[in-house]
């Protein structure tokens, strides 16, 4: 009867800690929306990466890391105001809410992809892999796009 109970008890435990792990997979319940890569001339070695992350469970989720194929290094990165000037800064992490969402975009944060290995041409697809604190890992693949940097037009019309 005590190998039952045992057996049952153990069971049990190890259900529940498989729910509890399946629930909390960052690279199961972050989806990643519009992903793309910024187009840039023959010969730029730095290019960046901008998506939407959407996240699905009750729980904060956090990138911390990722890579490409397509360069060298891969780091995460944001912009901020400092001193009435735009400045480029690296972040340790990403974090997307419970049932929230991060939009990386120009301007803001984004994934830089630095010392390409190849020159990027247009809808090419590039694959990119994010690695969460948890560790589970969530690779996509991003097209290249020619964007325009908010009001450029504008300026440019002057």
């Amino acid at each position: 009867m005590k190998k039952l109970q045992y057996f049952i008890l153990l069971s049990l435990t190890l259900l529940l800690t498989a729910q509890v792990s399946a629930d909390s997979v960052a690279g199961d319940v972050v989806r990643v929306v519009d992903p793309y890569i910024r187009a840039v001339p023959p010969g730029q070695k730095i290019s960046a990466s901008f998506l939407q992350l959407e996240n699905s469970s009750d729980q904060p989720h956090t990138v911390v890391t990722a890579s490409s194929p397509a360069a060298e290094v891969v780091e995460l990165h944001s912009h901020i105001h400092e001193n009435g000037m735009m400045k480029m800064r690296r972040v340790m992490k990403i974090t997307i809410p419970a049932k929230g969402k991060t939009v990386l975009q120009p301007g803001g944060l984004h994934i830089m992809l630095i010392n390409l290995k190849e020159n990027l041409k247009l809808n090419q697809k590039v694959s990119l892999t994010l690695e969460f604190a948890d560790g589970s890992k969530k690779t996509i693949t991003a097209p290249v796009r020619k964007i325009q940097m908010p009001g450029m037009m504008k300026k440019m019309s002057l």
